[in-house]
């Protein structure tokens, strides 16, 4: 058996032991008033994070009946903006022309969470800057310590890291694990997936 194949499982199931509970509570009751006020949740990330906040929109949107969007959804808007004011205002910029708002919600998924010091992800930096000051709150997905989102979010799931070399794959798969059981939980969830509706309609 490849060694490989038992560190990356092991490490998982020690992630599972692990992650802070009470930061994913935190979370949900935080997306349960962006429900009962009718918000919206921002979902931002980049590279592999970014395909995940198209996942996190169409399950917010059709199972948590959450307005839901992520401005990686539209590369032909994305690329004009990173074309036209460059690549670190381009959340910004979009959370700007979305009129975000105090009844709204930033969702930042990352691996480090932002460095201001390295000039790591500083368009997320400069997202989370800009909810803050217009009164919405942040959470976030991300691993490592956090970087600029656990410093910066009301509520903040750390992802344990647990090799150096393995960091980015958890931290991304995670992120689903985690906005997984976010969506499905029973004070969030409005409607049940497929399989599972057809399996109580079976019974």
């Amino acid at each position: 058996m490849n060694k490989y194949i038992d560190k990356y499982l092991d490490e998982a199931q020690r992630i599972t032991k692990e992650i802070d509970r009470e930061s994913i509570e935190k979370t949900i009751k935080r997306i349960l008033v962006v429900k009962q006020k009718k918000g919206r949740i921002f979902f931002l990330g980049v590279g592999g994070s970014a395909a995940n906040c198209s996942h996190a929109v169409n399950d917010f949107r059709k199972i948590a009946e959450i307005e839901s969007y992520t401005p990686m959804d539209n590369i032909a808007e994305m690329s004009a903006r990173i074309n036209d004011d460059g690549w670190e205002t381009i959340f910004k910029s979009w959370l700007e022309g979305s009129k975000i708002n105090k009844d709204d919600l930033v969702f930042v998924l990352s691996v480090g969470g932002g460095n201001k010091k390295n000039g790591i992800s500083v368009n997320l930096i400069s997202a989370i800057d800009y909810a803050k000051k217009v009164g919405c709150d942040v959470v976030g997905i991300v691993g490592r310590d956090g970087g600029y989102t656990a410093q910066n979010s009301h509520a903040c799931v750390i992802i344990p890291t647990q090799s150096n070399e393995t960091i980015t794959p958890h931290v991304e798969a995670w992120q689903a694990v985690v906005w997984h059981l976010i969506v499905t939980d029973p004070r969030v969830q409005s409607h049940s997936n497929k399989w599972e509706s057809i399996i109580k309609k079976d019974k």
